[in-house]
Formats: C-alpha cells, sequence, structure tokens
C-alpha cells in the first residue's frame, strides 16, 4: 500500500482555485498519494483573518513540509507585503528552481529546454528601502541595501550544482554583474568558481556571463544555455524571459525549495480579470505538480503527468485560448484525464 503524504494545499485567488481543481483531477487520476490540508492565503486569508498568511496556514506549512499553492494576490495599500515573499522568507525557501521546457512546437523558438535557479532570500529582495527628505519633498531620495552573504551563495550554488549533476544538464551558467557590482554579485561569482573547482569540476562545463548580456544571448540564441544560476534579481527577471521563450507564464511552473520545506506553485498571477470564466489555462500549476511530485520522489508519475499534458496539446490538440485553441479549463482538464488514464 502506497504510503499517504501529507501536504498542504492553498487554493489561492483569482483564476487559483480553479486551476488547483483541474490540476487535483490530474493528480486524482494518477493516484497520487497526497493527503490535502486545505488552507486560505492571500485576499481570501485577509477576508477571513485580516492576514494574507493566517496563522493556521503557516502552521499547516510546518506540519507538511510541503505545499501547493495557486497565485496569492497581495491586497493594495500599504501594511500588505507580498505573500510570496513572506512564504520564502517564514520557511527559508532559498532556491527557486524554474524550469522552461518547449511543450506546443512551432513558436518563434523551438526545442527549449532551460531552467533557472534563483536565490530566494537575498540581493535586493530583502527590501532594506527607505527615502531622505530634503527640503519639502519626503521622498526627495530614495535608498536601497542589497545584501548576498557567502553563506547564502554557497548553500544556493551547492544546491543548483548538485542540481545538474543529478538531472543530467550538461553546462552551468553563473549570471551576475559583477564587472560593475564587483561587491554585491562579485560574491555570488567568486564563491560559484571555488565550489566548482573544489567539488565539481569536471561533472558539467561551467561559464560565466554578465547579466545583460545573457538576456541578449538568450533572445538571440537560447539554445547554447543550460541551466542559468544566480542572484535574486536577476534570477526573478530572467526566469520570466526564459519563461517567454516557450509560450508565457501559463507555460511557467515554479518551486521553491528550503532545508525543511518546498512549496510548489504556478508562478503566473492570479488574472481577476478572467476569474470565474472557465478559460484559465491550468498548466503552470499541473507541471508545478510534476516538479512536486518528483520532489516527493515519485518520478514515474510526473513523467505520466507531463506526458499526458503533451499528449492532450499535440495529438488531441485541446487547447485553452491562451494558446490558440477554444478549449474551457474544463475540457482541457477532461481531456487531460482521460489521457492519464488510457
Amino acid at each position: 500500500m502506497t504510503t499517504r503524504i501529507q501536504a498542504t494545499l492553498i487554493p489561492g485567488d483569482g483564476i487559483g482555485p480553479e486551476i488547483v481543481d483541474a490540476t487535483l483531477a490530474a493528480l486524482d487520476a494518477l493516484g497520487a498519494p497526497f493527503e490535502w490540508d486545505r488552507q486560505i492565503a492571500g485576499l481570501g486569508g485577509v477576508q477571513a483573518s485580516g492576514d494574507p498568511l493566517p496563522v493556521a496556514t503557516l502552521d499547516s506549512i510546518r506540519r507538511t513540509h510541503l505545499a501547493l499553492k495557486g497565485p496569492l494576490e497581495t491586497p493594495s495599500g500599504g501594511g500588505y507585503r507580498s505573500s510570496n515573499v513572506r512564504l520564502r522568507e517564514e520557511f527559508q525557501l532559498y532556491a527557486n528552481l524554474r524550469p522552461a521546457r518547449t511543450i506546443v512546437p512551432g513558436g518563434r523558438f523551438d526545442k527549449i529546454d532551460l531552467v533557472v535557479v534563483r536565490e530566494n532570500l537575498e540581493g535586493l529582495y530583502i527590501g532594506h528601502e527607505h527615502y531622505v527628505k530634503i527640503d519639502e519633498d519626503p521622498h526627495a531620495v530614495a535608498i536601497a541595501t542589497g545584501i548576498n552573504t557567502r553563506a547564502g551563495c554557497r548553500r544556493l550554488l551547492d544546491y543548483a550544482f548538485n542540481t545538474a549533476v543529478v538531472t543530467g544538464r550538461k553546462k552551468v551558467s553563473i549570471v551576475h554583474k559583477a564587472n560593475i557590482m564587483k561587491a554585491l554579485t562579485g560574491v555570488f561569482l567568486e564563491t560559484g568558481l571555488e565550489l566548482y573547482e573544489r567539488k565539481y569540476k569536471g561533472k558539467f562545463e561551467l561559464d560565466t556571463v554578465i547579466i545583460d548580456a545573457c538576456a541578449m544571448k538568450l533572445v538571440l540564441n537560447p539554445w547554447q544555455f543550460d541551466m542559468l544560476v544566480t542572484t535574486n534579481l536577476f534570477g526573478d527577471i530572467l526566469s520570466d524571459l526564459v519563461a517567454g521563450l516557450v509560450g508565457g507564464l501559463g507555460m511557467a511552473p515554479g518551486a521553491n525549495i528550503g532545508a525543511d520545506a518546498a512549496i510548489f506553485e504556478a508562478v503566473h498571477g492570479s488574472a481577476p480579470d478572467i476569474a470565474g470564466k472557465g478559460i484559465a489555462n491550468p498548466i503552470a500549476l499541473m507541471l508545478a505538480a510534476g516538479m512536486m511530485l518528483d520532489h516527493c520522489k515519485l518520478p514515474d508519475l510526473a513523467t505520466r503527468l507531463r506526458t499526458a499534458i503533451d499528449e492532450t496539446l499535440n495529438i488531441d490538440k485541446v487547447r485553452t485560448g491562451d494558446l490558440g485553441g477554444t478549449a474551457s479549463t474544463t475540457q482541457f482538464t477532461q481531456a487531460l484525464v482521460s489521457r492519464i488514464k488510457t
């Protein structure tokens, strides 16, 4: 008998509940052994308890160490920080893993298979910012402080390098801006080069590339890259750029990995303008669920899920509107479930 796996489920806001239901249908068809503890966050958390991340939700993740979440909307106005950033900080989810793979061929770019590994807790995203008032202008000067630590860089780079070895990646590119930001990103580059020489040399090819050159090269010839590893802000930008190579954020899953917890998500927003219309593309969250299956040492189920998505799109030609089709969320899900059960 398969051991049940306790996991937290956060449907999220906007289209979140719709794509979560679609993903659960796919996981149920696979017989995935998750036992879900359903919790709320985002706007739902504010409405229920006055907090986008209620205590019960945080306690659930502390207990399960594993979560699947839909998109969360951060309420406008002062007093509310990004729920995604808070989750990363709360559970020290230091690594953000963002794969991008061509599923629907024939686009501007084809046969893309890239992974971006982003440091998740440091850099400019720590939010140490303030204004300096001059005369009558309270915002006359804006100051932000970025912090990268040797330990934080080493932890992220070691995770990325080890992932490259385990998953058979042939080349890893350290993306930096050490020519200008010599300290802040220089420590990341320096740590990566030292770690490679000491522990990983010969296991894959390592190169380094400056962030702006990397962005240009990704548009001109993305096939020259295999895995990109970089700091927080650069990773935020490059992971969306890479998603654009394979059809946009609707095809982009993400994993946030820490020593004691992992949270898997669709990286797109809550899309309130289409919420409730039944037209949302659930593929990003389904692919995130595939990453979750891999994380839980269930690679066969993960492969079946990804294969079923490929076949539904390319053999059955069932696609949602953002992919040039006419299928509703429910119609796509039904076709996918039929493929899984075939």
